[in-house]
């Protein structure tokens, strides 16, 4: 479903025409990161009163009617009665999911040669036209840089996604369709057939494909900004700023009148030229900067992964658990400063490890309680005591079991093997010393320095968690614990001995 980019040089024309005022700042081609916002002449933001929302000079002004959000969406299928229908099929799903069927329309509205009766435009049917047809977001590279990321906590992730988003286009064309005037606007092509590229495929298709749905999604992660009234909200041009965690020069904030202002950090000073940043967050892991911005800052990128953990294969119990857990089993791993001169520890966190490590015979029983109106609820017991609403919070509940360094080094063990399990496949899923010629730079590099960034959390993690194993190895209850399970291992390899040298003879 491709569209007629547009200059960014015609982006001033669009602005005047939607109230967007820029002050001192243009939007410009930048040396090394596209799009970015720089400065018309000399800028001096001295007094540290002056930097509010009110009172200060705002170098970028946005109307309330231009963010874009899950209430602007629903005002606009006030206007557009075939857009409430679709809306109504489609959407109430998610803030997400609605944004992107109006990008979706918007899209095919601004891709259209020829008049449609159905859909009302809207500033931002123009708006995605300056917007970069290249994101580059893991979910938007081909399949050699995708490659790149395996053993990383990244691959899992894109996989996840990627079946996400194939089932929410699925849903959205299987809807769409069966409303006549929207199947012939994003379904047919200009002269009514229906278009053979619809499926999966590439930008080439007059109709929406696949890529496209990852491409609005792609669009959206990376230029959705965290207002403090409007929430989770797209902005035009405020998105074109790039981020710098080392110094950066200004803020996005509401005003009043629920404008969307930049506004000059306290004390900066930017000649004529230069651009002016905003910082994207200082805390974030480095696999979630790159999942939805494309990039990893160094230095702001936290040393943090999560991981998905799967239940034992062969507990009985593996499906309660994971009901009664109601959400993705998972680990965190994150590195921690202890100290002011840089000394750092590696924690982790698992809340289904503790559930999953926990049976019958430690005290764990499901039932299932039927109510006066004949619904049926799972329920969760531990040592006779309901902890239906505790499920995630076992590492307290089992504080005061007999065997709690027992359960605590079953929690370890599933918890290190798991690490293991996933360092062993980064190193066995090398990548080249330089990027193939179906791999982007950027994309290589990026991959690179996540497999560094884990690969170094990992090794640490598991050094620690081989410090605790070996640490409740010598718990007097652990010992004892063992001790009484020794005898049959011993009989259990002697028996399998026996039944070898049956079978060589």
């Amino acid at each position: 479903m491709p569209w007629q980019s547009l200059p960014i040089d015609d982006l001033p024309a669009w602005a005047l025409l939607n109230n967007v005022s820029f002050t001192n700042v243009k939007v410009a081609q930048t040396e090394d990161k596209g799009y970015g916002v720089v400065t018309t002449r000399h800028l001096v933001q001295a007094n540290a009163d002056e930097a509010t929302p009110d009172g200060a000079t705002a170098l970028l002004t946005v109307p309330h009617d231009l963010v874009l959000n899950q209430q602007a969406v629903h005002e606009y299928a006030k206007e557009d009665k075939n857009f409430r229908q679709l809306l109504e099929a489609v959407g109430h799903r998610s803030a997400r999911a609605d944004v992107l069927l109006f990008l979706l329309v918007q899209s095919a509205l601004a891709s259209r040669s020829s008049y449609t009766p159905v859909g009302v435009s809207n500033p931002w049917a123009q708006y995605l036209r300056f917007l970069p047809e290249t994101v580059l977001v893991p979910t938007l590279w081909n399949e050699d840089e995708r490659l790149l990321l395996r053993g990383t906590s990244l691959e899992p992730a894109i996989d996840a996604k990627l079946s996400a988003l194939d089932a929410e286009f699925g849903l959205v064309r299987e809807k769409s369709c069966d409303l006549p005037c929207w199947n012939e606007l994003l379904w047919q092509q200009d002269d009514g057939q229906l278009a053979e590229g619809a499926e999966i495929g590439a930008f080439s298709s007059p109709t929406p494909s696949f890529t496209d749905w990852i491409r609005l999604d792609a669009l959206y992660r990376s230029r959705c900004l965290e207002l403090p009234g409007s929430g989770e909200a797209m902005v035009p041009c405020i998105d074109m700023i790039n981020h710098s965690s080392v110094s950066p020069s200004a803020y996005y904030e509401e005003n009043a009148q629920d404008e969307v202002v930049l506004l000059l950090r306290p004390g900066v000073s930017l000649p004529a030229g230069a651009e002016v940043t905003i910082s994207y967050g200082d805390v974030k892991p480095a696999a979630e900067m790159l999942f939805n911005y494309g990039f990893i800052d160094p230095q702001s990128a936290s040393e943090r992964l999560v991981l998905p953990l799967r239940p034992f294969s062969d507990d009985p119990l593996a499906k309660a658990k994971l009901v009664a857990f109601g959400r993705a089993p998972t680990i965190h791993v994150a590195r921690e400063l202890i100290d002011n001169d840089g000394n750092s520890t590696v924690r982790w966190d698992s809340a289904f490890a503790y559930l999953m490590c926990v049976n019958e015979e430690d005290g764990l029983e499901f039932r299932i309680l039927q109510q006066t109106d004949g619904t049926q609820n799972l329920c969760v017991f531990w040592q006779g005591i309901d902890v239906t609403d505790r499920t995630t919070d076992f590492q307290t509940l089992i504080q005061t079991h007999a065997l709690h360094a027992v359960l605590r080094l079953r929690v370890v063990t599933v918890v290190h093997d798991r690490l293991q399990e996933q360092l062993d496949r980064m190193r066995s899923c090398a990548v080249p010393d330089a990027p193939l010629p179906s791999q982007r730079k950027e994309c290589y590099e990026a991959s690179i320095l996540l497999r560094r960034i884990e690969g170094r959390l990992l090794e640490d993690a598991i050094k620690t968690l081989e410090e605790e194993r070996n640490s409740l190895l010598q718990d007097k209850n652990v010992v004892a614990y063992l001790g009484l399970t020794e005898p049959a291992k011993s009989d259990l390899v002697d028996q399998e001995a026996a039944n070898e040298e049956d079978d060589f003879s």
